[in-house]
């Protein structure tokens, strides 16, 4: 049996040449990078990485250069989600044969499904993958996997892991207790970031978030830290951490804020291939004189020579605070901690 998914997987961003096209040394430098910093494992072909924006040969070779370039030091969970089953399947049976973990799926888009719909689509791939399936629920840009539906595809021995980005710390609990009882060995990933201590703590198994992306040695920590019962310190580095992810993702069109946060941290990205106007340029250089304040508070980057504006506390992080508050009681309660 494959060993279980768990740990910090990250969905990275893919550097682009002056051309516009994969620029494969620099990817391979990233990739290296990152796994030196502490990630547990790689996801090419997620959100992050604008998998929409490549072609399926395109998505195809970003997946052949991670898994290449980790040599089996970690695990690559590949997107592979695609137009349609046909496709999906192939891109499972491409990835298969570069090594993978496993595929991350995301439910069908576009079009909105009921239940019974997701269910078939996500059973015809179990059925007919080679490699093992991780579920993608997104429901803000996709048809949902409600809770009986993820029950009902749990019974499939291919399936063996959900990434959720909703956010919603309470669905990630009813999850687990639909699915772990009798599947023990089965994954829940956070993909939502600003709250992965909690997560951590009702039960989770890790997270695909893209602040590992830019800070790999950080969210390494705070994963360490969460599972060393060291959660006062653990939170402080999640409030830190929230204000760096709050930036980057509200400040630009995601996930331009990200890929101007790696370029701080010494690589050429290039130009996204989603077409900018000249404000938003200006937009991002601004964007980057923030993100290298902030980086420069960890010690990562040089802070930029003119002063940095005043950051205020975001009322976020207190919210934040009440959650981990409530669950450490809920878990002291039934003396689990």
């Amino acid at each position: 049996m494959s060993e279980k998914i768990s740990g910090i997987f990250t969905p990275h961003v893919v550097p682009l040449d002056n051309d516009g096209e994969i620029n494969e040394p620099e990817f391979r430098r990233y990739i290296d990078w990152l796994i030196e910093g502490g990630v547990h494992g790689l996801y090419p072909n997620g959100s992050t990485g604008e998998f929409t924006r490549f072609t399926p040969e395109e998505r195809r070779n970003i997946v052949r250069i991670a898994c290449e370039q980790a040599a089996g030091r970690v695990p690559v969970l590949a997107g592979a989600a695609e137009a349609n089953v046909r496709e999906t399947l192939k891109a499972c049976e491409a990835y298969a044969g570069y090594g993978a973990r496993a595929v991350a799926i995301v439910a069908p888009f576009y079009y909105k499904l009921c239940a019974d719909s997701v269910y078939a689509y996500f059973r015809e791939i179990a059925v007919n993958s080679p490699i093992d399936v991780t579920l993608y629920n997104i429901p803000m840009l996709a048809s949902p996997i409600e809770i009986p539906t993820l029950r009902r595809l749990a019974e499939f021995e291919r399936i063996v892991a959900i990434k959720d980005s909703s956010g919603d710390l309470s669905f990630m609990m009813r999850m687990i207790t639909a699915v772990r009882p009798d599947r023990p060995d089965f994954s829940f990933l956070s993909g939502w970031e600003a709250i992965l201590v909690p997560m951590l703590l009702v039960g989770a198994d890790g997270g695909t978030n893209a602040t590992s992306g830019v800070v790999p040695e950080l969210t390494r920590m705070l994963f360490d830290l969460t599972r060393g019962g060291k959660i006062d310190e653990a939170m402080k580095l999640q409030y830190r951490l929230l204000e760096l992810f709050d930036v980057m993702l509200f400040s630009a069109d995601f996930p331009q804020g990200f890929r101007a946060a790696v370029e701080l941290r010494g690589f050429e990205l290039g130009t996204s291939r989603q077409s900018i106007t000249e404000d938003q340029k200006f937009d991002r250089a601004q964007l980057q004189h923030l993100l290298r304040c902030i980086l420069a508070d960890f010690g990562f980057v040089a802070p930029p020579e003119d002063a940095c504006p005043v950051r205020e506390n975001n009322p976020e992080r207190h919210q934040s605070r009440q959650i981990v508050d409530g669950v450490m009681n809920e878990l002291r309660g039934r003396g689990l901690v």
